[in-house]
C-alpha cells in the first residue's frame, strides 16, 4: 500500500522540479535541430535491445545520448527532448506498452527526461560530471523500480514479494 504513495510522491515531485528548472528555454534552430537528432538516437539505440527472462530488456546504450546533450549543450533541452522521446517511445517501440495509463507518466515521462540531470552540476569538472551522471542514473533507476514495483508485480513468480521480483 506504501508503493503507489511513494510512487506517485516521486513522480510528481520529479515533474514539478523538473518543469520549473526548465523556465526559461530558448528554442532556436540549432537546439531544435540537437533535440531532434539526440531523440532519433535514443529511439533507435531502445529499439536494440536484448529481451531478459523477466520480461524487461537491455538496450544498447539508449541513456548516452540525452545525457550528451545535457552534458554539452543545454540540461533544460535535455529534460524536454526526455519528455519527447518517452511519448514517441510509447508509439514506435513495441516493447514499450503501457499496462496501466499511470505507467505513462511514471515510467516514460521520467525514464528519459530524467537522464537531463547529467548536466545539472556543469561540465567544468570530472567530479561535478560524474556526480551528475550518477544522479541521472539513480533517478532512472528508482522510476524504473517503482514502476515495476506498482505495475509489474503481478508477474512475479510464486513466493516472490513485489521488490525483490
Amino acid at each position: 500500500m506504501i508503493a503507489p504513495a511513494v510512487t506517485v510522491l516521486f513522480t510528481v515531485g520529479y515533474l514539478a522540479v523538473t518543469a520549473w528548472l526548465c523556465r526559461g528555454l530558448r528554442l532556436d534552430a540549432r537546439a531544435l535541430a540537437y533535440g531532434g537528432l539526440t531523440c532519433a538516437v535514443t529511439l533507435v539505440l531502445a529499439g536494440l535491445s536484448v529481451p531478459l527472462p523477466t520480461g524487461s530488456a537491455i538496450t544498447a546504450g539508449s541513456m548516452i545520448p540525452l545525457m550528451l546533450l545535457a552534458l554539452v549543450h543545454d540540461p533544460r533541452l535535455a529534460f524536454l527532448t526526455g519528455w519527447i522521446t518517452g511519448l514517441l517511445a510509447l508509439f514506435l517501440l513495441p516493447l514499450w506498452t503501457p499496462v496501466h495509463w499511470a505507467q505513462i507518466f511514471v515510467e516514460h515521462l521520467t525514464a528519459f527526461s530524467c537522464l537531463g540531470y547529467a548536466g545539472l552540476f556543469g561540465r567544468d569538472r570530472r567530479w561535478k560530471v560524474v556526480l551528475g551522471v550518477g544522479l541521472a542514473i539513480l533517478l532512472r533507476f528508482t522510476g524504473q523500480v517503482l514502476s515495476g514495483v506498482i505495475f509489474f508485480s503481478d508477474n512475479a513468480w510464486d513466493g516472490w514479494a513485489a521488490w525483490a521480483y
